[in-house]
């Protein structure tokens, strides 16, 4: 299971409980979130999908399936599209990485960035506060701690892979929420247009965390694409 920017592993708690019945359940929080020390350089989409890489290599888990969120699909797209990630199964949640639609999107996107509020452009309020707190430097400044992670972001954000999708082959799951303005619906049309072997689902009453909003829901779509 690999979240999005800005997110950790706990992201995944609920769906994580329900699918360990089921499977042997793995995740990781992604450098520069939850308890993974930040990358020294700025990174981008295929940084992070090495780190995956080398974190299965150490496990020696095979076959597996991922399940990413957002971002993390968009690093789960181009890790698989360059051999990097060899999955039998891909689920991505609320896929992110269309960059070139929304144009005001992306201006706001290059304005948060440059005022270092980044980080948190992407959480619910509920997260905000909580996740400034650990990321951010002195009080009463949204400038990051780490200056690299703030670049990591511009870097990450501005990668459009869409082409990357196009190159992937096998099976994948794509779950979006009806109501989700941050990665909507659309997003998962374009991808299931272009992936020779997606399907696209889209859950009523569900946001960009589609798998917090609609867990049961979701888990039986990802129960009934794996076996």
């Amino acid at each position: 299971m690999v979240h999005g920017w800005g997110d950790d592993q706990k992201t995944f708690d609920k769906l994580r409980i329900e699918l360990s019945k089921n499977y042997l359940v793995l995740s990781v929080d992604l450098p520069g979130f939850g308890g993974t020390q930040a990358p020294k350089e700025v990174w981008g989409l295929q940084e992070y999908g090495r780190f995956l890489a080398h974190f299965l290599e150490k496990l020696q888990q095979t076959p597996y399936a991922v399940i990413a969120h957002s971002n993390g699909a968009s690093v789960a797209l181009v890790a698989t599209s360059e051999g990097l990630l060899t999955p039998s199964r891909l689920v991505l949640l609320g896929a992110a990485g269309i960059r070139d639609r929304e144009k005001i999107k992306k201006h706001a996107i290059k304005v948060i960035a440059k005022t270092g509020k980044a980080a948190t452009f992407w959480l619910p309020e509920s997260k905000k506060k909580s996740l400034r707190k650990r990321l951010y430097g002195v009080s009463g400044s949204d400038m990051l701690v780490a200056p690299h992670l703030q670049e990591t972001f511009k870097k990450t954000v501005a990668q459009d892979v869409q082409e990357n999708a196009s190159r992937v082959r096998l099976p994948t799951l794509l779950v979006y929420g009806d109501k989700d303005t941050a990665t909507p619906p659309l997003y998962g049309e374009i991808y299931s247009s272009k992936m020779t072997n997606a399907r696209l689902e889209i859950v009523t009453g569900a946001g960009h965390f589609v798998h917090n909003d609609q867990t049961e829901k979701v888990t039986k779509l990802i129960r009934d694409f794996l076996s």
